[in-house]
């Protein structure tokens, strides 16, 4: 397994409940800022496998990006019920919710 999609995981993981992390987030700090494409499909393909909790990684825009209805509600459902608030258009707030693993620690 390459060195950036092992820090990918630890990242994802490391994300708590009731917190979001955007993609691109994810992959600047595993180490490849260009990198939220392959996170995309590091979450895709690995989500299960590594029991990632893929629910809490949205785009930089605070929105949910599943395309499919189903997959998008699913999402939302998860957010909601770790109490993160999602608006009409499936907008989280990133100043609220999103989680800075430097900062949130202090």
């Amino acid at each position: 397994m390459e060195l950036f999609t092992q820090r990918a995981i630890q990242v994802i993981q490391s994300i708590p409940a009731g917190k979001v992390m955007t993609y691109g987030q994810i992959a600047a700090l595993a180490g490849s800022p260009r990198g939220a494409r392959q996170v995309a499909r590091l979450l895709h393909s690995m989500s299960a496998k590594y029991s990632l909790p893929w629910h809490r990684v949205i785009n930089a825009q605070g929105k949910i990006s599943f395309q499919a209805e189903d997959n998008r509600q699913t999402q939302e459902e998860l957010l909601k019920l770790e109490g993160v608030v999602v608006g009409g258009s499936g907008k989280v707030d990133l100043i609220e919710y999103r989680h800075d693993p430097g900062h949130d620690a202090i």
